[in-house]
């Protein structure tokens, strides 16, 4: 065997080593953030002179671009369901109090970059998340008709820089369903408190 052949020989073992070596020390992937349970007990419960409540999902979410509220950690959709069977409470009575999402949806627009050298040598806010909750609560009698509503609707918007890591995210979205949470629990508090009195037991 010539030196020149023994020298690729050496050449070929050290890359593989190399390349063995990169393997082997490559860090695992963080894991997902943890996050707590979204609850509304602590407000304590909404009774309502009916023998039965029902929750309703209307909402039919895409699932596809540009919507991503299948994607957060709790979805806004859920988080509403969360609110109406944690306070609302069927004290008795004839006829059904009908808790319904009509809409949970969160879409993704996608900013204009700023593509001046300032711009470039900054770190821009790239895309923005709206999201919409709309609900309904209905009391119907025992025949079906309907006697009372209320409604509320909370809005909230977020934006995330270019380079906002998957983590980071997840928690951005969190936030996003814990604070329309605590606007929807204030508006429903209100609403039924105005226009539901005569249906309401303390």
């Amino acid at each position: 065997m010539n030196f020149a052949t023994l020298s690729k020989r050496f050449a070929f073992l050290g890359l593989a080593v190399a390349l063995l070596s990169l393997t082997g020390c490559k860090l695992p992937a963080p894991p997902p953030p943890d996050f707590p349970q979204i609850s509304f007990n602590q407000f304590g419960p909404i009774k309502l002179a009916v023998g039965q409540v029902e929750v309703l999902q209307d909402y039919n979410p895409p699932m596809k671009y540009p919507n991503v509220e299948q994607s957060f950690p709790v979805s806004p959709g859920l988080m509403a369901e969360r609110w109406a069977k944690d306070r609302l409470i069927a004290a008795g009575g004839a006829g059904v109090a009908r808790f319904t999402v009509n809409r949970a949806s969160v879409v993704t627009v996608e900013l204009p970059r700023d593509d001046s050298f300032k711009g470039k040598l900054t770190t821009q806010q790239t895309t923005r998340y709206d999201a919409v909750l709309e609900v309904t609560l209905e009391i119907r009698n025992d025949r079906g008709y309907r006697d009372a509503v209320v409604t509320a609707r909370v809005d909230r918007s977020q934006t995330v820089a270019e380079d906002i890591t998957e983590a980071d995210r997840q928690r951005v979205w969190f936030k996003m369903t814990q604070e329309m949470g605590d606007d929807l629990n204030a508006q429903m508090q209100k609403n039924v408190s105005d226009a539901l009195t005569k249906y309401v037991m303390y």
